[in-house]
């Protein structure tokens, strides 16, 4: 029995070993469709009789969608093979078996979980699955909420949404204490303050929802608020800032545009020396910010970076942010980008695959007020399946809105009213509702499956390394594997153009696909310097390109797999090694 046989049953296969269950579960699923629209109004006419299936217009129909359809799936076949441990290359893999089915099933049924009298059962079948997510990361999943959305782009917006919610509100309480009673302004402290301060003083000096709702910059006139603020506090108001790490994705850059608050309003926060959000620089930014008179919006730290797919040490982070608001009474909201890495939080707390430091950062998501999830990446669900956790309902507050169209009282709050996307699929609901209730999101579960794409890792890791001029670059959190190609001594700039041409054979190649990144020396200056002095390199360019392997597929881990791919995948790069040109003067 192999290593993979735990889970093997809830994947269709390289080979589509699994394709006569697979094929008889589509007939079952496509077979209670038909069953159930055939008896749901049984005593309605049909609308399609055999007249019209007789019909030339029919029948030319249908041979066009045929012959459409088989044009399809004939382009299709030059898709890139996702599905294949051959395919290395980006952060998706092949689907799982109750992801796919979940997924297909509810699309079948197409419900728009913008509200419960448009989707049933896709609303609550929703509030189960994001409970079993919330659940995995260490949320408690009575307490926790969140919603589906396209991806994690759209989480980040959605979690920057609850942050400036709960940072416009702080501030307004802050500027109406101000105006109507004399309390000097620090705008920095009144956006900071905990729930309990801020209760505290709204009942001591009377003030309502009403005062507050006057002074919000998010309801009413942004520009005038900024006046009202500067003058309150005596100097002026120049907006919050978002801190995250120099590593961040691209998605912070869109909120700080997004929500209006100037790409300057980004502050990124300096790396350490392996490339991971550095604590002390954390606490430079956060003292400048308030030497600025300029709250932090939210406090960023990542669970699987994009490049490296590192964990950012964020139980220093939280302890750093939770000695604030116990000491300072300073509260600042902590979201965790765990888009790619959150899923390793189904392994056991103390899997020996990971490091000490990575379990401890694991451990530490649960401690975030927002949690950003993409089961379709190591969740193994299909696109697009994005997910947002918070930690607790008053966490989860938003500005109100009102469509009549969609609200019924009895019905209760309906979820369009505090997501960013208003019609949203159940597709993505279903297809973790599913993997849940099968493969489970815990050590046994899910767990197994990135245990195998760990121990892939460090197959391919341990391989690449007998090539002498492979340099493999360290740290290495999870199942990313990044590595360049240098002579002994070479410079950077030689190193640089041998890999690029080492990925550029690979990627003409058919056999293995991979991509390239590139770490600047502005943010990753220490981590470059590490790995020049691996081989004795000098660094005479202010950035090092890497080929980058993504072992996202969980065959990796079956060691006859291993055996079978892991010759031919090391005869490839050590052939595109050789063939990398000499740089004169290197």
């Amino acid at each position: 029995m192999s290593e993979t046989a735990g889970f093997c049953a809830h994947f269709l296969g390289p080979k589509s070993e699994n394709e006569v269950w697979l094929r008889s579960q589509v007939e079952a699923v496509l077979d209670h469709l038909f069953d159930w629209r055939k008896g749901l109004f049984a005593g309605d006419a049909a609308a399609i009789g055999p007249e019209d299936r007789a019909s030339a217009q029919f029948q030319a129909g249908r041979k066009a969608l045929e012959t459409r359809l088989a044009e399809l799936t004939d382009l299709l076949r030059d898709e890139a093979p996702t599905y294949s441990p051959r395919y290395l290359g980006h952060m998706v893999s092949e689907t799982s078996l109750p992801a796919l089915l979940g997924h297909f099933t509810a699309l079948l049924h197409n419900p728009n979980i913008t509200s419960k009298e448009a989707a049933k059962v896709g609303v609550p079948l929703e509030a189960e699955a994001i409970a079993m997510l919330a659940q995995m990361v260490g949320f408690d999943p009575q307490a926790a909420v969140g919603h589906f959305t396209s991806g994690g782009t759209v989480a980040n917006l959605e979690a920057v949404w609850r942050a400036r919610f709960r940072l416009d509100h702080r501030l307004a309480l802050g500027l109406a204490l101000a105006e109507e009673h004399g309390v000097p302004l620090d705008p920095f402290a009144a956006a900071h303050m905990t729930e309990a301060r801020a209760r505290e003083l709204a009942a001591r000096y009377g003030i309502e929802d009403a005062d507050m709702r006057a002074r919000s910059a998010v309801l009413g006139n942004p520009l005038e608020i900024a006046e009202r603020l500067g003058r309150a506090s005596g100097r002026p108001w120049r907006g919050p800032v978002l801190l995250a790490p120099g590593h961040k994705h691209y998605s912070w850059i869109k909120a700080a545009n997004v929500f209006g608050l100037g790409e300057e309003a980004f502050w990124p926060v300096a790396l350490d020396a392996e490339g991971r959000l550095s604590p002390a620089a954390l606490a430079v930014r956060i003292d400048e910010a308030r030497a600025a008179g300029r709250p932090v919006l939210a406090v960023v730290g990542v669970a699987g970076t994009t490049e490296l797919g590192e964990l950012d040490p964020l139980d220093a982070v939280a302890d750093q942010l939770a000695e604030l608001r116990d000491r300072q009474g300073i509260d600042i909201w902590f979201h965790v980008d765990a888009a790619y890495g959150g899923f390793f939080c189904a392994l056991s707390p103390d899997e020996p695959l990971l490091g000490a430091a990575q379990r401890r950062a694991l451990r530490a998501v649960a401690r975030a007020d927002t949690v950003t999830v993409d089961p379709h990446k190591l969740g193994y669900a299909p696109y697009a399946c994005g997910a947002l956790l918070v930690r607790d309902a008053a966490r989860d507050r938003v500005s109100s809105f009102a469509a009549p169209y969609v609200e019924r009282a009895e019905l209760g709050a309906a979820p369009w009213t505090r997501t960013l996307e208003g019609s949203r699929p159940a597709t993505g609901a279903a297809a973790v509702w599913l993997a849940g209730k099968t493969l489970g999101f815990g050590p046994e579960g899910l767990g197994a499956v990135l245990r195998a794409t760990l121990r892939g890792r460090r197959a391919i890791a341990e391989a690449l390394a007998q090539i002498p001029q492979v340099r493999l670059l360290s740290p290495a959190d999870t199942n990313i594997l990044c590595f360049s190609v240098a002579e002994e001594g070479e410079a950077l700039s030689a190193a640089n153009a041998r890999t690029a041409a080492l990925h550029a054979q690979i990627a003409a190649s058919p056999g293995f696909s991979m991509s390239r990144t590139v770490l600047g020396a502005e943010t990753c200056g220490d981590l470059i310097d590490a790995h020049l002095a691996r081989f004795g390199g000098r660094r005479d360019a202010d950035r090092l390109v890497l080929v980058r392997c993504v072992t996202m597929n969980p065959f990796w881990g079956d060691p006859a797999v291993r055996q079978d791919l892991l010759p031919e995948l090391t005869a490839e790069v050590a052939r595109a090694v050789a063939a990398t040109p000499a740089v004169a003067g290197a």
